[in-house]
């Protein structure tokens, strides 16, 4: 095996664990929602990854953060919910890997603004497809918890929208000062 597919899984494995912590460690995550979901740091590792390795890390480490999720704290009340909240939602943080590259280079030309810019948009595409995921599960699973004279839409809307708009700008703003700080953390992989 080579050093660098060995670096690719160690790292995947780290940061993927360091998620599961930073979700369930009690006073690194705010979690006052019934049904779930939380105010958490635990999305910014799987950013690191997805920026640092691409699609393929990113979408590796989210999968796998969303089985451990599975095993540890699942709200499963239907099996297709299972796989939309914990297979989809979580593996669609890594898509943020889509945008890599543009924040490499960036790095390297030393562009504070470009490098704002890619993180963001990579992020928000992540956050924003979990938030569908989630979103969709809120309507069809969890519709009922819904107030009488509240439409089922809007109720899933402020559910989900509470904790994922805070996390968004939380993961935006820690991973691009994190690559402010360490820009050469994320120029380590031998790409």
């Amino acid at each position: 095996m080579s050093s660098k597919r060995t670096l690719f899984l160690v790292e995947v494995a780290i940061f993927t664990a360091l998620a599961l912590l930073l979700d369930i460690i009690p006073f690194l995550a705010f979690k006052v929602w019934p049904n779930g979901g939380s105010v958490s740091f635990a999305m910014i590792p799987i950013f690191i990854v997805a920026f640092r390795w691409g699609l393929k890390g990113g979408l590796t480490a989210g999968l796998l953060w969303g089985l451990l999720q599975l095993v540890i704290e699942p709200v499963v009340v239907h099996p297709l919910q299972g796989f939309i909240e914990y297979g989809f939602a979580f593996t669609a943080l890594g898509l943020a890997g889509i945008f890599a590259k543009p924040v490499q280079q960036a790095l390297k030309d030393g562009k504070l603004a470009k490098r704002f810019i890619y993180i963001m948009l990579g992020v928000l595409l992540g956050t924003f497809l979990r938030f569908l995921a989630h979103f969709y599960a809120g309507i069809v699973f969890f519709g009922h918890y819904a107030p009488e004279d509240q439409p089922v839409w809007l109720y899933s809307l402020l559910y989900n929208g509470s904790y994922m708009l805070p996390a968004f700008v939380l993961s935006t703003v820690v991973v691009f000062f994190l690559f402010i700080k360490q820009p050469r953390t994320l120029l380590q992989t031998a790409s």
